[in-house]
C-alpha cells in the first residue's frame, strides 16, 4: 500500500499543517516507536490537553472541530461524546476503539496501527481525559497479527514511560488501556455487537435504547469510536478548530482529512490522506492513476462493499458524505473499489453476498433468511439457470432488508449493492434467466415481465 500527499503522488511534502493523521510516517514503511513519535511532537497534544484543558473543554473543542466518525457512519463525535453522562458518581466508565475494520476493501485502519501506533494511543488518552473513562480497550480484528504486535508495544512503551496506567502526567488521572484481538466477525463492526464480544458474549446487536453511552460494556457507560476518528483528535487539541475545519476544500459539509483510497485494476491502488470535498475523478485519475492499460472503469463503490456501485459519470461527484449521497450512495469507509469491464457483476454480486449471507448473527428473519435467498437467486443467474421473476424477486429483497427494517445496519449494508448493480446493469442479470425459461415466459431483453397478482 503507498501513502502520497495532497497533490499528484509525491509531489507535495507532507507537513503537520495539511497531513495530521500522516505526516509523522517513515519513507521505510517501519513503525514510529516512541522516541522517534515524541521527537515528532507526539504527546504534545496530551501534556497540553491534561495542562491547558478541562474534560468538558476538550468535549466541546471536538464538537466544534465537526469532526464524524470515520467508521463509515459518520455520527458527530462530540455530539456522540456529550452523551456520556454528566454524574460525577458514575466513576466507572469505558472507551472502546473499534478497530475490528471487516469492511472488505478497506485497509485504512490497519495502516495507521501498524505504522502509527502511539497515535492512536494518544488519541485514546485524551479521548479518555474527555470521557473520564479509567479503562479503554482496543477491539482488534483478529487478523491483524502486526497490528496486535505494534499496539503492544507501543502500549507497554507508553506505560513506561508514564503516559498510561496511574497518575498520569501527575494530574491523578488514571487510565488503562489494553489490546483485545476479537474472533473475526464482520458483525463487530456494530458498536454493541462489540461490546457483547467483548464481554464474551456472542456478537448479536443489541437492542437501543439504552444506548451505550447509558448502559455499555458491563453495563456502565461506554463510548465506542472508530481508529481513524480517534487519531484525529491529537491535531484538533494541538492546532485548534478553526484550522480542522480549514482543511478541507470549499462547499464540503464534512471537515478535516480522511483516508482516502482505490483499490481494483488501476495503475497505483493505495491510501492518501486528502481533504474532504475534492471530486472523486481527481482521487481516481491522479493519485489511483486511472485504469491499467487494457481495462476500462465499468463501475465502481465509494467506501467498502456495503456501498452502492457508481458509474464512471458519477466521479464528478464531491467525494465527502452529502456529495456522494447526491449521486446515490453512501461514502462509507472512504476507500474506493474500481470495477474493471472484464468484470461480470452477478459474479461480483454473488461473491459479496455469499460473504454478507456468512456474516449474519442470524438474529432477525429478514437477514438470516433473506441473504441466503439472494445468493441462491444470484447463483442460478450466474449458471444460466434462473427463472423468471427472480430479479423482481431480488429487487423484493432489496426493498425488504432496506434501512429501517432489520434489527440492525447489516442487511440493508448488504442489499445496496445489489440493488445499485440492478438498476445500472440489469441486462448482465437477465442474461442468467435459462433460455426455455425464458421462452416460455416471452421475455423480451431489457423489459420487466408482468408479475400476476402483483
Amino acid at each position: 500500500m503507498t501513502i502520497t500527499s495532497f497533490g499528484p503522488a509525491n509531489l507535495i511534502t507532507r507537513t503537520p499543517e495539511t497531513h495530521p493523521l500522516t505526516w509523522r510516517l517513515r519513507d521505510d514503511g517501519e513503525p514510529v516507536w516512541l522516541d522517534e513519535y515524541v521527537a515528532k511532537d507526539g504527546y504534545a497534544a496530551a501534556r497540553k490537553a491534561f495542562a491547558q484543558q478541562t474534560p468538558d473543554e476538550i468535549v466541546q473543542s471536538v464538537k466544534d472541530s465537526g469532526l464524524k466518525g470515520r467508521g463509515g457512519a459518520g455520527f458527530p463525535t462530540g455530539v456522540k461524546w456529550g452523551l456520556m453522562p454528566k454524574d460525577e458518581s458514575l466513576d466507572i466508565r469505558y472507551l472502546l476503539c473499534n478497530a475490528d475494520e471487516m469492511e472488505p476493501n478497506t485497509w485504512k485502519d490497519r495502516m495507521l496501527m501498524e505504522q502509527l501506533p502511539h497515535l492512536l494511543v494518544e488519541g485514546m488518552l485524551i479521548s479518555a481525559r474527555a470521557l473520564k473513562a479509567y479503562r479503554g480497550y482496543i477491539f482488534l480484528r483478529g487478523e491483524y497479527v502486526t497490528a496486535a504486535k505494534h499496539l503492544n508495544r507501543a502500549v507497554a512503551e507508553a506505560k513506561a514511560a508514564g503516559l498510561l496506567g496511574k497518575n498520569i502526567l501527575g494530574t491523578g488521572f488514571d487510565f488503562e488501556l489494553f489490546v483485545h484481538t476479537g474472533a473475526g466477525r464482520y458483525i463487530c463492526g456494530e458498536e454493541t455487537a462489540l461490546i457483547n464480544s467483548l464481554e464474551g458474549r456472542r456478537a448479536n446487536p443489541r437492542s437501543k435504547p439504552p444506548f451505550p453511552a447509558a448502559v455499555g460494556v458491563w453495563g456502565k457507560p461506554t463510548c465506542v469510536n472508530n481508529v481513524e476518528t480517534l487519531c484525529n483528535v491529537p491535531a484538533i487539541v494541538n492546532n485548534g478548530n478553526d484550522w480542522y475545519k480549514s482543511l478541507a476544500r470549499e462547499g464540503s459539509e464534512d471537515h478535516g482529512t480522511k483516508l482516502m483510497g482505490f483499490s481494483g485494476k488501476v495503475k497505483n491502488p493505495g491510501i492518501w490522506e486528502l481533504p474532504f470535498g475534492l471530486p472523486a475523478r481527481e482521487l481516481f485519475e491522479d493519485y489511483a492513476g486511472g485504469m491499467r492499460d487494457g481495462f476500462k472503469l465499468k463501475c465502481w463503490q465509494p467506501g467498502g462493499a456495503g456501498t452502492g456501485f457508481l458509474l464512471p459519470e458519477h466521479l464528478d461527484c464531491a467525494f465527502y458524505a452529502g456529495g456522494v449521497a447526491k449521486v446515490g450512495t453512501r461514502m462509507g469507509t472512504g476507500l474506493a473499489m474500481a470495477v474493471d469491464d472484464k468484470v461480470n457483476m452477478v459474479s461480483l454480486l454473488r461473491n459479496m453476498e455469499e460473504f454478507f449471507a456468512q456474516e449474519s448473527c442470524g438474529f432477525c428473519t429478514p437477514c438470516r433468511d433473506g441473504l441466503p435467498w439472494s445468493v441462491k437467486m444470484l447463483r442460478a443467474l450466474e449458471n444460466g439457470q434462473g427463472q423468471p421473476g427472480d430479479i423482481e424477486t431480488l429487487l423484493g429483497l432489496v426493498n425488504f432488508l432496506g434501512p429501517g427494517k432489520t434489527f440492525c445496519a447489516h442487511a440493508p449494508g448488504a442489499v445496496e449493492p445489489l440493488g445499485s448493480a440492478i438498476k445500472y446493469f440489469r441486462p448482465e442479470f437477465e442474461a442468467g434467466i435459462a433460455p426455455a425459461a425464458r421462452a416460455t415466459a416471452g421475455l423480451v431483453p431489457g423489459k420487466a415481465p408482468t408479475i400476476v397478482g402483483a
